[in-house]
């Protein structure tokens, strides 16, 4: 099980679990030891488990009544925590939620620190870490393609493949263990095409999950796309079209965007971050120039590039070179042609150029005419998100101390397969077997140590 926190688990802590502001109604958390107590001391007595009680909250230094609320206590270990936990629903706003929560801090409790309620709903064994890390993203999605992973992982979905691997793993183990042991029991000798069909489906089940680990990742900030072109292109029309507002200027003057604007839009629940940027030119003044950079600095690092050349005509030496050496930071280097002020021309524009169409698809668009958007979000998400959305029940991995568990565990089963080819004894090949479950276990959270849960509870919110 996960090592024992250094904060006091003994400790009763509270806070308010909902967001600040104007709203009808406010819900503060109690967990901990000293709950029945502190329960009665603020006029919470004799609460019916898990049955929701009209009460009127006293201050227990005799301030008077605080708020009707609506009570619920939930006796440990069936609470979201695994401890004694009480909900309190009081009126919302900005007042009265604190005026309960400093009740319940003079009657005992203290201030819960960010995430301690999860962390001690992982560390009393209500949830594993990959759960605990669900929980944030659920909180934390800003698409509903998120929060759909985050919920399939918060059942366990990934959580249930990872078991099954480690499994695989200790079985591996065992037949090389029951060898070493009794070496002329039953057939002889384990088989090794046996052993190798066992290492050979693991690794199989790694790349699977390694596969979509980059669109998992994506998804929590979302594909980064770049708008790109020369100035005056039609670049910011194109943002404001995908973004669905006027937020970038547009003009009929080259160098108006003078630095990158960003915003997150959704794709059929899929999540992009755009950018628009400054136009790329050779002869540009001191302040568009530190803009051009600001625009290369994105296109070293996006997902997917949205290059635009005017409709009607063909691309320059300067626009050919560009798109033969971009490389966005997917493997495939994904880049779209987007041919803008389609309105403006009659009739197909000239091919996008030798060697630009094969790994660059095309598509026409005018921001007056409404015309090749529903084509470019089909062209985006086929850039982003194939895979994922081809295997939408499939567990994914949305972290990189996912993806970096996972790729250790690999290493670690190439490692055991080059200790088998380099006749090493089966007890010294059979420790990177051991390596690999270790990794598996510490993506669970079987095994931990303390800097890895702060950095896990570190981000949630208070609260939770």
């Amino acid at each position: 099980m996960a090592t024992d926190s250094a904060r006091d688990t003994r400790d009763t802590i509270a806070a308010i679990a909902t967001a600040p502001g104007r709203g009808a109604i406010a819900a503060i958390r109690v967990s901990g030891p000293d709950v029945p107590a502190i329960a009665d001391r603020i006029g919470l007595n004799d609460l019916e488990p898990r049955r929701a009680s009209l009460r009127r909250l006293e201050h227990p230094d005799g301030g008077g009544g605080v708020d009707r609320v609506l009570a619920t206590l939930f006796p440990g270990p069936g609470s979201y925590t695994g401890e004694d936990l009480l909900e309190i629903s009081s009126h919302g706003g900005a007042l009265v939620p604190q005026l309960v929560l400093d009740a319940v801090l003079a009657a005992g409790a203290r201030p819960a620190e960010p995430g301690e309620y999860t962390r001690r709903a992982y560390l009393n064994g209500r949830l594993d870490l990959l759960q605990a890390e669900a929980t944030a993203d659920l909180i934390e999605a800003a698409s509903p393609a998120l929060a759909h992973v985050a919920l399939h992982q918060l059942e366990r979905g990934l959580s249930r493949r990872i078991e099954l691997l480690r499994t695989q793993l200790i079985e591996a183990q065992a037949l090389i263990a029951y060898d070493i042991d009794f070496p002329e029991e039953d057939d002889g000798p384990l088989d090794p095409a046996r052993l190798d069909a066992a290492v050979l489906t693991l690794t199989g089940e790694i790349d699977g999950l390694l596969a979509l680990a980059p669109e998992g990742e994506m998804l929590r900030e979302g594909a980064l796309t770049v708008i790109a072109g020369r100035p005056n292109a039609g670049k910011s029309s194109l943002f404001n079209v995908l973004v669905g507002s006027e937020r970038a200027i547009v003009t009929e003057h080259p160098g108006t965007t003078r630095d990158a604007i960003e915003a997150v839009v959704g794709v059929e629940g899929y999540p992009f971050r755009l950018v628009d940027t400054a136009g790329l030119r050779d002869e540009a003044g001191d302040i568009e120039e530190i803009g051009i950079e600001v625009a290369r600095s994105y296109l070293s690092r996006a997902e997917i590039v949205l290059f635009c050349v005017e409709d009607g005509r063909p691309l320059d030496r300067d626009e050919e070179k560009f798109l033969s050496g971009v490389s966005p930071g997917t493997e495939s280097g994904r880049v779209i042609l987007v041919r803008t002020k389609t309105d403006q021309v009659d009739g197909p524009g000239p091919a996008a150029g030798r060697g630009v169409t094969e790994d660059c698809p095309e598509v026409h668009f005018s921001s007056v005419a409404g015309t090749g958007v529903t084509r470019l979000r089909e062209l985006l998400l086929a850039a982003a998100y194939s895979g994922l959305r081809s295997a939408v029940e499939a567990p994914l991995v949305t972290r990189r101390r996912h993806v970096r568990a996972l790729e250790d565990a690999r290493s670690d089963l190439e490692a055991f397969e080059a200790a088998r080819a380099g006749g090493l004894p089966p007890e010294v090949s059979a420790t990177h077997l051991q390596d690999a479950t270790l990794r598996l276990e510490e993506l669970l959270g079987v095994v931990t140590t303390e800097d890895l849960l702060d950095a896990v509870f570190s981000s949630f919110c208070v609260g939770k």
